[in-house]
């Protein structure tokens, strides 16, 4: 009764339906939703601030939340921040780019790794080794496997599955013109866990990745084919310009530009 009356208490203070109270069960209504995302975050921030304060010059201690895919350049990097400061820890989380850029604008993530330089004046970054290599997925008995690269012609009226962002598709639209218009993408996806074989295998579309998310061998069913010309895709460490980074941040980028120095 007491934590209804304060439930109670919270939605009349906010003006805003929270929960939605069934006969056998409570359900959050999307202000709801958004209440618990946002508090979630709050709480994740203070522990973070916590920890930073507790650090010292001579025992670095905290917590470096990257979000993004976490790939070599980043692992490497904490992996040589560690040895130097063992009581440091990451804490990595994978979104998408709309995701984990809101969540660096909150402060819960410290930093992200995106395709692309960000927009310079809201954002520091520094881009890491790692490059991606754009192409094609596709059945193996799929006509284009006879190709060693897949031209914009060889795409019209061909079903199509890409990441949802908008840079994504106006990427795609700029390489394929002037057949731009006879692209036919069937389906889009935010972020993509695990493997995207089944996208190729069991969808009628040809699924637009970058060779990164396929293992080294690839699944035998399917084919991989770069795109020609050939869109090579850089990867960059970002953060808020303006970021008042704790000792555990500050180390990493340290190490970041140490390891992988502006050529």
């Amino acid at each position: 009764p007491s934590l209804s009356k304060q439930l109670m208490e919270l939605e009349a203070e906010l003006g805003k339906q929270l929960l939605i109270r069934g006969k056998r069960r409570i359900t959050l209504t999307p202000d709801g939703v958004l209440l618990r995302k946002r508090a979630e975050e709050i709480v994740a921030l203070l522990e973070k601030t916590e920890q930073e304060i507790a650090s010292t010059d001579q025992d670095i201690t905290g917590t470096v939340a990257i979000g993004g895919t976490p790939r070599q350049g980043i692992l490497e990097a904490a992996s040589a921040l560690h040895q130097q400061y063992p009581h440091i820890r990451f804490s990595f989380h994978v979104g998408d780019a709309p995701d984990i850029t809101e969540r660096l604008d909150h402060g819960s993530l410290d930093f992200i790794v995106l395709l692309d330089r960000p927009d310079k004046a809201a954002y520091g970054s520094h881009p890491l080794p790692d490059a991606s290599v754009w192409g094609l997925l596709m059945k193996k008995d799929d006509p284009l496997t006879q190709k060693t690269a897949v031209t914009p012609e060889d795409l019209c009226h061909r079903p199509l599955v890409i990441a949802q962002r908008e840079g994504i598709r106006q990427m795609l639209f700029d390489w394929a013109k002037p057949v731009s218009d006879q692209l036919d993408i069937i389906a889009t996806y935010n972020v993509m866990n695990g493997t995207p074989v089944p996208f190729a295998l069991y969808t009628p579309g040809l699924v637009l990745i970058i060779r990164d998310l396929l293992s080294p061998t690839i699944d035998p069913a399917v084919a991989f084919r770069p795109l020609d010309p050939p869109i090579n895709t850089q990867h960059y460490l970002v953060w808020k310009r303006y970021a008042a980074f704790s000792a555990a941040s500050q180390k990493f980028l340290e190490t970041v530009y140490r390891l992988y120095p502006k050529k």
